[in-house]
């Protein structure tokens, strides 16, 4: 408050100060002749100096007025009076004060401007100082060490303690002051989240403590002695939680790290078959997409019948290729368990449409009859996977039957179940081959030489995913006629 009113006196004395030499000057000027004009100018410079000098818009904005008090009551007819004689001098005590308005206003804030952008400026600088010293820092020791460092510079003040979550695995112990302030804190990290509610800060016995959050979690806790200026807290406050949420995310990148490094071990024993994933994510898939785009961009360039048909069977089988990694890749995500089965009460309805237009858009010179019941009940199911499944099984359908053979899908409920069917007529599955069609890499060495042969992973994400909801499937061949059917089905109770 001291400070206050210091700065208002000599802001005052400022002011006073520059009109008194602004008024002497007029007084020399006239003795010397100079035109009136003159008079004005050097009162406009008054305003402009007490703007540039003293802070805020009130003392420019006084100063215009007093300004134009001074010249009309030294240097215009009659002297020594507020009268007016001249009616034109009205008009210029208008213009006089307008200026002297516009002058005082764009001076202070320009002034403010400029204040503003180097305390920006300054605040830039020791963030990126901040973030630099972050980026290089090894473990959450070096982060929180850094951390009481910036803090304690930036508020002026003692640190009082650094509470720090047990998931971190480098030694937390630094001294500062001759004594310990970077502890461990096994349990309590729950306990902080709790006092804080969402809270900027909250008081303690040891000061003030700030969280830092991270993605999931309260990382760590910092408290800062109860010595510090709440002035100097308030105008720093944005810089503060600037400098907190850059150590956030340096904790986050080191408990990703340490996480990272304790998988380690898991991570290496599936070495050969993630650089295996890898190589097909990186060596297959986008040549393919440019092999698939490549050649249905020159179908349409060109009306020949043979290359159009050659163009086809590129583009046919760059997309079996592309379905191929795609199966391989989801398998291997299935049996990892990164795919999690996220059940939602759906309509198998609208699941089978959806599958069947894909299919058909794939597929656009085969017809799929689709044969569902008029009662609308809802399964609890993973949507996503399941039209995956069907999926599957009609691409499947497809590739065993000629353009003019049957394919149908039907779904029908019982009390516990929905069974879904997918029917062709096709030449149906060789007797030997039914015990063994669902496992990985199994193919019929006795396939149609005409029939695009795959390595057996379609069958085997289906039954992966049907076992993962808790239901059954089953290949057979058909009873009625000619072809094979697959049958699964889905529990009706919501697991």
């Amino acid at each position: 408050m001291k400070d206050k009113y210091r700065e208002l006196i000599f802001d005052f004395l400022t002011m006073t100060g520059v009109i008194i030499l602004s008024t002497l000057l007029a007084f020399l000027f006239r003795r010397l002749g100079f035109p009136e004009t003159n008079f004005v100018v050097v009162y406009i410079l008054a305003v402009l100096l007490v703007s540039l000098f003293t802070t805020g818009y009130a003392f420019g904005i006084a100063s215009a007025v007093i300004s134009l008090f001074c010249y009309n009551y030294f240097f215009t007819l009659p002297y020594h009076t507020l009268l007016v004689s001249d009616p034109s001098y009205i008009i210029t005590f208008i213009i006089m004060l307008i200026t002297s308005f516009i002058t005082s206003t764009l001076t202070a804030k320009e002034k403010l401007l400029r204040e503003t952008a180097m305390e920006k400026g300054e605040e830039s600088q020791i963030l990126y100082q901040l973030s630099s010293s972050l980026s290089d820092a090894p473990d959450s020791l070096s982060v929180m060490t850094i951390a009481v460092k910036s803090i304690s510079r930036l508020l002026q003040c003692d640190i009082g303690g650094v509470y720090i979550g047990s998931h971190f695995t480098s030694p937390l112990f630094i001294q500062s002051l001759g004594k310990e302030i970077i502890h461990r804190n096994a349990d309590g990290m729950e306990r902080w989240k709790n006092l804080f509610q969402n809270e900027e800060y909250i008081e303690t016995k040891e000061g003030l403590a700030f969280p830092v959050n991270g993605r999931e979690s309260l990382l760590a806790v910092i408290t800062v002695s109860v010595s510090v200026n709440s002035t100097v807290l308030e105008t720093k406050k944005n810089l503060l939680h600037s400098i907190i949420d850059n150590i956030s995310l340096a904790l986050d990148r080191i408990q990703i790290t340490e996480e990272r490094a304790m998988v380690r071990e898991t991570m290496e024993k599936e070495r050969e078959r993630a650089n295996l994933l890898r190589a097909i994510s990186h060596d297959l898939r986008t040549p393919l997409s440019g092999i698939m785009g490549t050649s249905e961009m020159l179908m349409d360039m060109t009306r020949d019948e043979r290359i159009q048909s050659l163009l086809k069977g590129i583009y046919q089988d760059a997309d079996w290729l592309k379905n191929l990694v795609e199966n391989i890749l989801s398998l291997t995500r299935l049996q990892d368990g990164k795919i999690v089965v996220h059940k939602e009460m759906e309509a198998m309805e609208e699941v089978i449409g959806s599958a069947v237009g894909h299919i058909e858009k794939s597929f656009p010179s085969r017809h799929i009859e689709v044969d569902t019941p008029e009662d609308f009940i809802l399964v609890g199911m993973d949507a996503k996977l399941i039209e995956q499944v069907i999926y599957n099984l009609l691409e499947n359908a497809v590739k065993h039957t000629k353009v003019q053979e049957e394919i149908k899908v039907s779904c029908r409920y019982t009390e516990k179940d929905v069974i879904v069917e997918v029917k062709d007529g096709g030449e149906g599955i060789l007797e030997e081959d039914i015990p063994n069609i669902f496992q990985i890499f199994y193919t019929s060495s006795t396939r149609p030489s005409d029939v695009k042969k795959g390595i057996g992973l379609g069958l085997t994400i289906c039954k992966t995913v049907i076992t993962a909801h808790g239901g059954t499937i089953k290949a057979e061949n058909r009873k009625d006629s000619k072809g094979a059917v697959f049958t699964f089905t889905l529990p009706l109770e919501e697991n």
